[in-house]
């Protein structure tokens, strides 16, 4: 496990991504949920033995990371291989949630490195290629906590407007890093696009590998 912040998060996260799976943990000392899940992902992580990394950072001191993760809530945990996010979710999950987030992660890098992608591991039942996985161990029991509330999705935008908000996207995403205006006007028109257009996500990613 290790403290990540804005001046280490490229090298902590980015580029470790690119040789071990990396999970995100943002947090903040004032979050319950954050506390009841941090033990959780720290257990089900180091059961791993090293096949997957944690990386916590504090929100409030890392404005930068929050900003590329466009987080509104917490806890907020993202899973990042190769440079790039794979998988996320927000709020404390009980341990089986955790483990499952945790194993697509591995099941998909052992799938990268078999040359096959993750769907075509998932379900085969294949004995060999179960064994050669790595495996957690079944969780006890949950440990549940409250997520803090993400705020309210803003109306569904028409598909003008969508083709309009990807070219101001394309647009921005040369100055994010380096115009706090540009990065802000980003960030907003994300919230405009809202998390039901599958684009939204990809351009999330895009923005954390632009300023990282």
């Amino acid at each position: 496990m290790a403290d990540v912040t804005d001046a280490t998060f490229a090298t902590e996260v980015v580029e470790r991504s690119k040789t071990v799976p990396v999970v995100v943990d943002l947090w903040a000392e004032w979050c319950g949920p954050c506390k009841s899940l941090g033990p959780v992902l720290e257990k089900v992580i180091g059961e791993t033995q090293g096949l997957v990394e944690l990386a916590k950072v504090d929100v409030d001191s890392n404005p930068e990371v929050s900003a590329a993760f466009q987080v509104q809530s917490i806890p907020a945990v993202y899973a990042m291989k190769d440079g790039q996010v794979v998988d996320s979710f927000v709020g404390a999950k009980g341990e089986p949630d955790v483990v499952a987030f945790v194993q697509r992660l591995l099941d998909t890098s052992v799938a990268a490195v078999d040359g096959v992608g993750a769907e075509g591991n998932a379900g085969t039942g294949d004995s060999a290629s179960a064994a050669s996985e790595p495996q957690i161990s079944e969780p006890g029991g949950p440990s549940v906590g409250e997520p803090v509330p993400v705020e309210p999705e803003p109306v569904p935008v028409s598909a003008e407007e969508a083709e309009a908000i990807v070219a101001e996207l394309e647009e921005l995403l040369t100055r994010v890093k380096t115009d706090d205006e540009a990065r802000e006007r980003y960030v907003a028109l994300l919230d405009q696009l809202g998390a039901a257009d599958a684009r939204t996500n990809t351009y999330r990613r895009r923005l954390a590998t632009a300023l990282f």
